[in-house]
C-alpha cells in the first residue's frame, strides 16, 4: 500500500476531536488531502455499532461481546474506507483505531491482551498506522473536561479507576512501539499542545 495511516489516540477530555481537525488542517497545508474517518464507526454499519456501544442504556453487554462489536465494526471499516483510500495512494487519519482497544477493553475492561491480539490478527491482517499520535492527560483533569460537554456515554460514566487503567494501558502501548507513537502532553494548553503536534508532524514528514 502507498498510502499513509495516520491514528490520534487519548482518553476522555484529551481534546481528539480539537486535534484531529488541527492535524487534518495541518496536512492539507502540506499538500496531503486526509481521508477522515474514526472508530468505532466510519461506515453506516459501523456508525450503527457505535451508536450501541455509546448508548448508555445498553448497560447489559458483556465484555466479550464488548470486543466483538469494535472489530465487527473495524472490519468492516478496513473493508469499505481505510484499505481502498490506502491502495489508492491517499492519506488516512482516524480517530481511534485498535490501540484503543488495548486501553479500553484490554486495560479498562481487563480482557488480556492475547486474546485481542488473536482479533487484531484475524481483522487487520498485518495492517498498521504508520504513526500514532497520543494525546495524554491526568484522568481527572480529562474527566472534568469532558464533563463540561454533553450527557455522558455508557464508557464515560465509568469510574475513575477504568479511565486509570484505560491511560496506563495507552502509555503501556506507546512503550511497546515507539517507532510509531509519539506522546503529546495533552494537559497544556490548546496552542501548546498544536505547536508539540506541529512540531513532530514537522520532523514525521520530514523523514517521509
Amino acid at each position: 500500500m502507498s498510502g499513509c495511516f495516520i491514528t490520534v489516540e487519548g482518553g476522555e477530555g484529551a481534546g481528539k476531536s480539537s486535534n484531529l481537525d488541527f492535524v487534518r488542517r495541518y496536512l492539507e497545508r502540506h499538500g496531503k488531502q486526509p481521508v477522515v474517518t474514526r472508530e468505532p464507526g466510519g461506515t453506516s454499519l459501523g456508525e450503527a455499532i457505535r451508536a450501541l456501544l455509546l448508548d448508555h442504556r445498553n448497560n447489559k453487554i458483556t465484555d466479550d461481546t464488548e470486543l466483538l462489536l469494535m472489530f465487527a465494526a473495524r472490519a468492516q471499516h478496513l473493508a469499505e474506507v481505510i484499505r481502498p483510500a490506502l491502495e489508492q495512494g491517499r492519506w488516512v487519519l482516524c480517530d481511534r483505531f485498535t490501540d484503543a482497544t488495548y486501553a479500553y477493553q484490554g486495560g479498562g475492561r481487563g480482557i488480556a491482551r492475547e486474546r485481542i491480539a488473536q482479533l487484531e490478527k484475524w481483522v487487520q491482517q498485518g495492517l498498521e498506522p504508520d504513526l500514532t499520535l497520543l494525546l495524554d492527560i491526568p484522568v481527572q483533569q480529562g474527566l472534568q473536561r469532558a464533563g463540561q460537554r454533553s450527557i455522558p456515554d455508557r464508557f464515560e460514566r465509568e469510574q475513575i479507576a477504568f479511565f486509570e487503567r484505560v491511560r496506563a494501558a495507552y502509555l503501556e502501548q506507546a512503550r511497546r512501539y515507539p517507532e510509531r507513537y509519539r506522546v503529546i502532553d495533552a494537559s497544556q494548553p490548546l496552542d501548546k499542545v498544536q505547536q508539540s503536534l506541529a512540531e513532530v508532524l514537522a520532523e514525521w514528514l520530514a523523514q517521509r
